[in-house]
C-alpha cells in the first residue's frame, strides 16, 4: 500500500489550511460565493439539495484499518452515521456542515487521506480493478501504474481547468471489472508478442446525457510512455475541447466530432513534439520504487492444507450461501477473497453505518493483512482472507448485517443517491431500488436467475451507469411526475454496449413489476440455465421483452 513521503505529507496540510482560510473568508462574506464554488469543488465539496456533500478521495479503491476507521469516525462526528460508497470506488457524506469541512479534511490528513480533485473540471480519483494483486487472470498489479497516473495527475498545473471532468481507469486482468470502456482514458495493461510490458489505450468513453463506449486509440504504447502519451491526450482535449456547452464539453463529444482516426494522428503529432523520450518517460528505476509499495504480503506457507473451510460449508447451508456468492478464489492457493455485501433490504445501495466501518475495519486488521478494498459495483472487498478463517468473517459480518448473499445478482444493484440528496436529480434512484428488493428478495430465486447487472440512475448524468446495465433504469421528470425509462443490453465489461431503451417511461409504482416481466421474459427464452440475460437479449433481441413489458 502507498505510503505517503514527507514531501506528500506537506502538500495535503497545506491544501487543508489554504481551504480553511477560505472558507473563513467565505462565511464572512468577504469571498464571493462564484470565487468560492471552483474552491470548494477542488476540495471535493458540493451543494446538494438539503446540505453540503463531501466526496472524500480512495485512490484505486485501496484502504487501511486505520483510513476505513477515520472515515467511520467522521460519518460519526460530522454526518449523521453513515457514509456512502460510489462507483468511483470514493466514499461520499451528505451532511456536513460548511464550516466543519476543514475541520474534516483535517482529520482526514493524519490517515494520509484527502479530498482533492473529487470534483471540478479536472483529472478525478484514478480508479482500478478491485481485485488488483489478488486476481488468478491478473496479468501484473495494475495499483503501481495507478499510483504512478495519480501522482502525475494531483494538481497539474495544466489540466486543472480542464473544459470538463476527466477520468481515468486501469485493468490488468483478462476480465474488466472496472468499465474501463467508460472512461475517458481506458488502459488495459498488457503484453506484446516480444514479451514486453506496456498499454492498450482507449479514449472518449463516458456516460451521462450522451453515452460512449471507448474507442482504441493505441494498440500497444510501450510501458515507459504512458504518462508522456496520456500528457499528449489531454493537451490535444484541453486545446481543443468545447467550453461553451458543458453538454458537449467532455472529451468523448471530441472524439466522436474528430472520428478517432484525425483524434489520433492529433495525438501523436502532440506526443511526437517533445513528448515522447522526454522528462516523462518512466525510467525502470522509477516503476521500481512505485511497485515496491505493493509488495506481496506474507502468506501462510500452509494454508492450502486447511480442510475447515469445506467441512464448514457441508454444516452449515446458510455459509454455504454466502461462499457461494460473496467469495471467490485468490492466486494464492489456501486464500480466498470475501465480499462485503452493502445491498442488504432496507439499505440505500452503498451506504454504511460508521459501526459497520469499525467492524469491517476489525476484520481487515485480524485477517486481510490490514487492507480493505472498495468496488466498482458499490461494495467493499477483504481480498487476502486465509480460508481457513473465512467462516469467521462471515459470522462477524453476518451479525452486523454486511453478508446478504448478492454478489452479482439482482439486489446487487448500482444506485446513485437521487432525488433523496442530489439537487441534480429528476426522480427517486433509493426507494425504487428497495422496491425492487422486496419484489426479488428471495435468494433462491435470485439464484436461478443467475448473473444480473441492474444499474440505476436518477438523471441524465448517470452517476449509476444505468447506460450500460444488462437492466437500466433512469429517472425523468414529467411535469413534476417521477417517471422512469428502461433500457436492455448494455454491458459496461470485455463485451462492453449501450443498452437498448424498451418503449415509453413507467411510473414510478410499475418499475418493480416491470423488472419482474422483463426477468420472466427471459427465464423463458433463455437456452438453458447457462445462458446468461446479457447472452439470451443479444439472440432474441428486443421483442419478447417489450411485449410483455407494455401488454
Amino acid at each position: 500500500m502507498y505510503q505517503y513521503d514527507a514531501y506528500d505529507q506537506a502538500l495535503v496540510d497545506q491544501r487543508v489550511a489554504q481551504f480553511r482560510e477560505q472558507t473563513q473568508r467565505y462565511l464572512a462574506g468577504e469571498l464571493p460565493e462564484d470565487d468560492f464554488k471552483p474552491l470548494r469543488l477542488r476540495n471535493g465539496l458540493y451543494v446538494q439539495r438539503f446540505a453540503p456533500m463531501l466526496r472524500v478521495s480512495i485512490p484505486y479503491g485501496l484502504l487501511s484499518s486505520k483510513q476505513l476507521r477515520m472515515l467511520g469516525h467522521i460519518a460519526r462526528t460530522y454526518d449523521k452515521g453513515y457514509g456512502h460508497f460510489s462507483t468511483r470506488q470514493n466514499i461520499q457524506y451528505n451532511w456536513p456542515k460548511l464550516e466543519q469541512v476543514p475541520d474534516i479534511l483535517a482529520e482526514l490528513a493524519t490517515v494520509q487521506m484527502h479530498a482533492i480533485q473529487t470534483s471540478g473540471n479536472c483529472i478525478r480519483n484514478i480508479t482500478a480493478d478491485h481485485l488488483a494483486g489478488v486476481a488468478r487472470d491478473e496479468l501484473v498489479d495494475p495499483r503501481p501504474y495507478c499510483e504512478l497516473t495519480r501522482q502525475w495527475a494531483t494538481f497539474h498545473p495544466e489540466f486543472n481547468w480542464l473544459p470538463r471532468k476527466f477520468k481515468f481507469a486501469f485493468s490488468s486482468s483478462t476480465t474488466d471489472r472496472v468499465a474501463t470502456s467508460v472512461h475517458d482514458i481506458g488502459v488495459h495493461i498488457i503484453r506484446n508478442e516480444a514479451g514486453e510490458i506496456g498499454y492498450t489505450i482507449y479514449v472518449g468513453g463516458g456516460l451521462g446525457r450522451m453515452p460512449m463506449i471507448g474507442q482504441k486509440i493505441r494498440e500497444f504504447l510501450p510501458e515507459a510512455d504512458l504518462l508522456s502519451y496520456c500528457e499528449a491526450i489531454l493537451r490535444v482535449y484541453n486545446l481543443r475541447g468545447r467550453r461553451d456547452n458543458i453538454h458537449r464539453a467532455r472529451i468523448k463529444v471530441l472524439v466522436k466530432d474528430m472520428g478517432i482516426a484525425a483524434f489520433r494522428e492529433a495525438v501523436e503529432a502532440e506526443w511526437n513534439s517533445g513528448l515522447r523520450g522526454g522528462d516523462l518517460t518512466v525510467t525502470p528505476e522509477q516503476l521500481a520504487w512505485f511497485k515496491g509499495h505493493f509488495t506481496a504480503h506474507p502468506y501462510r506457507a500452509d494454508a492450502a492444507a486447511d480442510t475447515g473451510f469445506a467441512a464448514k460449508q457441508a454444516e452449515d447451508a446458510a455459509f454455504a450461501t454466502f461462499c457461494k456468492r460473496n467469495v471467490q478464489p485468490h492466486r494464492i492457493d489456501g486464500y480466498k477473497i470475501v465480499f462485503v455485501s452493502l445491498k442488504a433490504s432496507g439499505i440505500a445501495p452503498g451506504d454504511i453505518t460508521a459501526d459497520q466501518m469499525d467492524v469491517v475495519a476489525d476484520l481487515a486488521e485480524r485477517y486481510s493483512f490490514d487492507e480493505v478494498r472498495s468496488t466498482h459495483d458499490q461494495n467493499l472487498v477483504l481480498a487476502e482472507v486465509a480460508q481457513e478463517d473465512v467462516y469467521a468473517v462471515w459470522q462477524t459480518l453476518a451479525t452486523h448485517n454486511l453478508a446478504t448473499p448478492n454478489i452479482g445478482l439482482l439486489t446487487d444493484l448500482i444506485c446513485c443517491p437521487g432525488l433523496d440528496f442530489c439537487s441534480l436529480a429528476n426522480a427517486s434512484s433509493i426507494s425504487v431500488a428497495q422496491d425492487i428488493f422486496e419484489r426479488f428478495e428471495s435468494l433462491d430465486y435470485q439464484y436461478d436467475v443467475g448473473e444480473i447487472k441492474l444499474k440505476m440512475s436518477g438523471c441524465m448524468n448517470g452517476c449509476g451507469h444505468h447506460s450500460v446495465g444488462h437492466i437500466g433504469i433512469l429517472g425523468v421528470d414529467k411535469k413534476g411526475e417521477e417517471w422512469y425509462q428502461i433500457t436492455l443490453g448494455g454491458s459496461a465489461e470485455n463485451d462492453a454496449s449501450l443498452g437498448d431503451r424498451t418503449g415509453p417511461s413507467v411510473g414510478k409504482a410499475e418499475v418493480a413489476e416491470v423488472v419482474e416481466r422483463i426477468i420472466q421474459t427471459y427465464v423463458d427464452n433463455r437456452e438453458g440455465e447457462d445462458e446468461s440475460f446479457l447472452n439470451c437479449y443479444r439472440r432474441v433481441g428486443m421483442a419478447p421483452f417489450k411485449q410483455r413489458i407494455y401488454a
